[in-house]
């Protein structure tokens, strides 16, 4: 174009590209927490993929064909990488490690979200248990499962990300898909049955009612507390109704009574729960939520709490305490 250079002949296809690259950030956003079941690894990768876009030659994004395929497979390949050193990271994590949740406000229900991000996390496969059970799975195997279970992903592809042939890629698939059906995450529940559930549990917890607290619970009920090694929680899951009666009660005695009552209702990957803000009572009769126990308690560090449910009873209970994780959540 006459009279003007080649960097600001470029600036309208590059905002155009860049639009065009946020119509798929919240898909991004999906593949990359599910790789990594962490808000802040998931959105760096995310920002890399469009960086790499961006870096592209003109003449050569015009030959991307599918750039949401295109960015998907980038943004597996920046995962990758990133998932093998994080094994070795997550081995040395103190206590049982949970997915950093996604915390969002209740919607009221008389409007779609208009978020599409929050649409993606309310997705099946985002919910808690769902992200822990992958886990398990190896970094290879997590990514060929993701892409290509979640996403469609060929094995052509997923193999060129791992750099294996597409024989291999399809076998870490199988064998994921294989461990993920013998974990058996629970299905999302209706939101109407997750609520009441919720309510009878924090009822009972608040009444010290042992015998409604046992018949809300699942007999192979889990609870998984995840402090980081900085924050009170159980450092093991805790398996069978009556060991987590004991544990949740004994969490009440610790805390005091005030522990039932501070916690807000959030979204927690999509599901209801609670958040709690945490207090600095510590025996302070002038603090919050220290009048009523007459001080009794330590103090209560922020955490966010959420269940899973099967059979009409919850059969996991979710404590993320490690404040690494909880940055992203405001009170």
């Amino acid at each position: 174009m006459p009279g003007v250079s080649r960097a600001e002949d470029e600036i309208g296809p590059v905002a155009e590209l860049a639009e065009r690259f946020e119509e798929h950030r919240p898909h991004l956003f999906g593949v990359a927490y599910r790789l990594f079941g962490t808000r802040a690894d998931a959105e760096d990768a995310v920002q890399e993929s469009w960086l790499r876009l961006a870096a592209v030659p003109r003449s050569d994004r015009d030959g991307i064909r599918d750039l949401r395929a295109w960015l998907t497979t980038v943004v597996g390949r920046i995962c990758v990488d990133r998932l093998r050193s994080a094994s070795a990271r997550r081995e040395r994590h103190v206590g049982t490690w949970l997915p950093e949740p996604l915390v969002s406000r209740p919607g009221d229900g008389r409007a779609p979200t208009p978020d599409p991000l929050e649409q993606v996390v309310r997705a099946d496969e985002m919910r808690m248990a769902a992200v822990l059970v992958l886990e398990r799975l190896t970094p290879d195997q997590r990514l060929a499962f993701v892409l290509h279970d979640g996403f469609a992903v060929p094995f052509d592809s997923i193999a060129d990300v791992l750099g294996c042939t597409a024989a291999t890629a399809r076998q870490h698939a199988s064998r994921a898909r294989r461990l993920v059906a013998a974990a058996d995450p629970p299905p999302r529940a209706e939101a109407a049955e997750h609520r009441r559930l919720l309510e009878e549990f924090l009822t009972a917890l608040a009444a010290g009612d042992t015998d409604a607290l046992t018949r809300v619970l699942h007999p192979d009920v889990v609870f998984h507390g995840d402090g980081g090694g900085r924050a009170r929680t159980a450092r093991r899951p805790i398996v069978g109704a009556d060991r987590v009666v004991r544990l949740l009660f004994g969490l009440v005695e610790r805390y005091g009574t005030r522990l039932t009552r501070i916690g807000v209702p959030v979204l927690v990957n999509g599901d209801l729960g609670v958040l709690i803000a945490g207090d600095r009572s510590d025996g302070d009769p002038a603090a919050p939520g220290a009048a009523a126990d007459g001080g009794r308690g330590l103090p209560i560090e922020r955490r966010v709490a959420s269940i899973a449910v099967r059979s009409g009873r919850i059969v996991a209970v979710f404590d993320v305490a490690d404040p690494d994780k909880l940055t992203h959540v405001s009170p």
